[in-house]
């Protein structure tokens, strides 16, 4: 039996088979799951092509988490390939630009606005829109960078992740008595398709490896995705409000 048997799991951010939604997804095809994908505009037909290379094709529907008219929408969209959801993996996060790289100090506010509500406040607007899909037992589980210090190059997008792990805990408290899970997985560095977007980035991947007990692949997202696929399973009953830190053990080295 798979940890996921009977399970229908909705995953955002798929956009290329190094993304980590997309371990997410083929693994918890394998793990025994009915998987929808999510996209919008034109990301959709990269998404329904790399929806092709998981081991079974999964449907995407379109989702823009900024766009109201999308997010009342997703049950019914949802219901047209799974009568609902026993999972939610929320992989989505943006900023402009300008609020990376180093401009922290002169970033505006609207690009800084952007920046959280996409990469923060749609935790709240994900959770939400699945809701009327989601029974007791349930699991909403999302991708964070450990946001409890000061990153080089990250500035704002830091900011927006801390109000994402602030959102989770939150989620855990109003939807806890609805039987629904909420967590996180913070990763180390990964070079996937947001990681590439950010300037700078090298200086996440320096050091890491030889700072880690356990050591870390930059290149290898499937720890990440294990660890999402068990947090979707009815393995982790009484537990929500976490974060579960997969990065080799990084985050609490001195």
């Amino acid at each position: 039996m798979g940890l996921l048997d009977g399970k229908r799991i909705l995953v955002t951010g798929v956009l290329t088979d190094a993304s980590i939604a997309y371990s997410v997804a083929r693994l918890a095809q394998e793990q025994g799951a009915q998987v929808v994908l999510t996209s919008f505009g034109r990301q959709m037909r990269i998404t329904q092509a790399v929806s092709r290379r998981l081991p079974t094709t999964a449907p995407v529907v379109e989702l823009d988490v900024t766009n109201q008219e999308n997010l009342d929408g997703l049950a019914d969209a949802v219901r047209e390939h799974v009568d609902g959801l026993d999972g939610v993996l929320h992989s989505i996060g943006f900023a402009p630009q300008s609020a990376l790289g180093g401009g922290f100090l002169d970033c505006p506010w609207d690009d800084v606005a952007t920046a959280v509500q996409i990469s923060a406040y749609s935790l709240k607007s994900l959770a939400v829109a699945a809701l009327p899909l989601m029974g007791r037992g349930g699991s909403v589980v999302g991708l964070t960078f450990d946001a409890s210090r000061a990153w080089p190059v990250y500035d704002w997008m830091g900011v927006a992740k801390a109000a994402f792990e602030s959102t989770s805990r939150y989620l855990a408290r109003d939807l806890g008595p609805r039987g629904i899970r909420v967590n996180l997985v913070a990763a180390g560095p990964l070079r996937t398709m947001a990681a590439k977007s950010i300037p700078g980035f090298i200086a996440f991947e320096e050091g890491w490896p030889s700072r880690s007990p356990l050591g870390w692949d930059i290149e290898d997202p499937v720890p990440t995705a294990q660890a999402c696929v068990a947090l979707m399973s009815d393995w982790f009953p009484a537990t929500t409000a976490e974060i579960l830190h997969v990065d080799g053990g990084f985050h609490a080295m001195g």
